[in-house]
């Protein structure tokens, strides 16, 4: 069975696994969410930057799992394409993807339920260095029980077609989507500030035009946006801040947001 190796192991977060999972268990600890949920999230949308810059505020999302460890067995991952030029949505030709923490397999039932769809390819390319996806691992590692996976990289796509494809992987209670997203990029702290706060009321308003300049995984979250008006669900802001404040710097910062859907 192939294997899609850690590709930023040691750069965006740790390489060795009992490090990670301390990095990870202080993240969850600090927080802002930590209150016990009586709902399981259907939907997280989480930043993907280094951990140092970003897992804080993705912390805030996967702290909505933590009743709900055992009840999540699959889930749906999508993220933007920065490796490579990308029409369509890629599928890994992997069998499992790899992380300091172990080993996750592919959903070979919800692989071959997308696989035919016109928008969708099978190229591991698109797969290989995306560490949109990756970053994400861990915190679903340490959290779930035991899971199966459908990890897809999602470039210029119309978001009808992106909630096609969610509408048939949707499933039910077992099924988790999180999609994978910074907001703003490289403004300074005041602009984007602004910025985020923007494009985080569009997103709780349900409002699927968001650009590149709002969100690098604005093709994805516009497919979401349209699949959440379909079913009639609302988005939760939990928290939404920027790499200058976890960070320092505050003239050239990213923006990060955490989201549910419920």
């Amino acid at each position: 069975m192939a294997t899609r190796p850690a590709s930023v192991a040691g750069i965006f977060y740790p390489a060795q696994g009992q490090v990670l999972q301390r990095h990870l268990d202080a993240y969850l600890l600090d927080s802002p969410c930590q209150q016990q949920q009586s709902r399981c999230p259907k939907v997280l949308v989480v930043p993907h930057a280094g951990y140092k810059y970003s897992a804080s505020i993705a912390a805030s999302a996967y702290n909505q799992l933590q009743p709900f460890g055992k009840q999540i067995k699959r889930v749906v991952l999508l993220g933007p394409a920065h490796r490579v030029p990308l029409d369509g949505i890629a599928l890994p030709d992997s069998d499992r993807f790899a992380t300091p923490l172990g080993e996750v397999e592919i959903d070979a039932q919800l692989r071959a339920m997308v696989a035919d769809l016109p928008q969708v390819v099978c190229w591991q390319q698109a797969h290989a260095d995306e560490h949109s996806l990756e970053v994400q691992l861990p915190f679903l590692q340490q959290l779930l029980a035991d899971f199966t996976l459908l990890p897809l990289v999602v470039g210029r796509c119309p978001a009808e077609q992106v909630q096609q494809l969610l509408d048939l992987v949707w499933g039910g209670d077992e099924t988790l989507v999180v999609v994978s997203s910074d907001l703003s990029h490289y403004l300074s702290y005041t602009q984007a500030c602004r910025v985020d706060r923007s494009t985080s009321e569009q997103l709780c308003q349900l409002r699927g035009s968001l650009t590149g300049e709002q969100a690098c995984g604005c093709y994805a979250l516009n497919g979401l946006m349209a699949q959440l008006r379909q079913r009639g669900m609302a988005v939760e802001l939990l928290d939404l801040r920027n790499s200058g404040d976890t960070a320092g710097d505050h003239q050239r910062v990213v923006g990060y947001g955490a989201f549910a859907a419920y």
